[in-house]
């Protein structure tokens, strides 16, 4: 059995931009783990609604939303905080420790390069928790010497062949989501606190899907969701 990582800096990031890819991984037959960085704590468009409950309920979504396309391996790590992400030790071994956990086949994060395009693709934690992922990828969780503390709790080193980059600014690879779009787009508004319109929304990620297989030469009325596509050699 193949699996995926998909390692995220908040709720709803993957449903966003990759959702699509994840539901045709999984209809394929792939196992899929999530995992996320932050709460979420600072997002939403409720003041009213306390940020230690903001949390709460952006963890929710997102396990309603991995639902939706069949995802049932939800992880959170804990002490990062929304808007505050930087890279350091502990974040780079809390996703080597994921990964020597999971052993996929091919890890999702988020670009650590900055793209001009859309400027939400570049939220500092994106690129913080991009740059991490990269670091665990290699040179760390395949380094049987790095982290010895994982190795010593029975977590052998372990080398992920691909990595996909969501959001970068030279995306080299698209993937025709049309066919599961519907739970695409179910799963994307799962995060009810992230929308305040959410017919707009979904009219927006349709738009952007098909700018992108418009951009690679798909046929017209067809979906895609872009990456840059990296094979890491043995």
């Amino acid at each position: 059995m193949r699996r995926a990582l998909a390692v995220m800096a908040h709720p709803d990031d993957v449903d966003f931009w990759a959702a699509g890819t994840v539901a045709l991984w999984v209809r394929d037959g792939w196992a899929v783990t999530y995992l996320v960085v932050t709460g979420g704590d600072a997002g939403g468009f409720e003041p009213s609604v306390a940020r230690a409950d903001m949390a709460g309920r952006r963890r929710r979504e997102q396990e309603q939303a991995a639902a939706i396309l069949g995802v049932d391996d939800v992880r959170f790590l804990d002490g990062f905080d929304d808007g505050r992400v930087a890279v350091d030790d502990n974040l780079v071994r809390g996703i080597v420790q994921v990964i020597r956990q999971v052993e996929p086949n091919l890890v999702l994060a988020q670009s650590p390069q900055r793209t001009w395009r859309d400027i939400r693709l570049s939220h500092p934690d994106h690129l913080a928790v991009g740059e991490a992922v990269a670091r665990a990828v290699y040179p760390f969780a395949r380094n049987p010497f790095a982290f010895p503390e994982l190795a010593a709790a029975g977590l052998e080193a372990f080398e992920v062949r691909e990595l996909w980059l969501q959001g970068d600014p030279a995306p080299d690879h698209a993937v025709d989501v049309t066919a599961v779009w519907d739970r695409r787009e179910a799963a994307l508004l799962a995060h009810a606190s992230q929308h305040p319109d959410p017919a707009a929304a979904a009219r927006r990620a349709r738009r952007e899907a098909a700018a992108v297989a418009e951009a690679f030469g798909l046929p017209a009325g067809r979906l895609a969701e872009d990456f840059k596509r990296v094979l890491i050699p043995d």
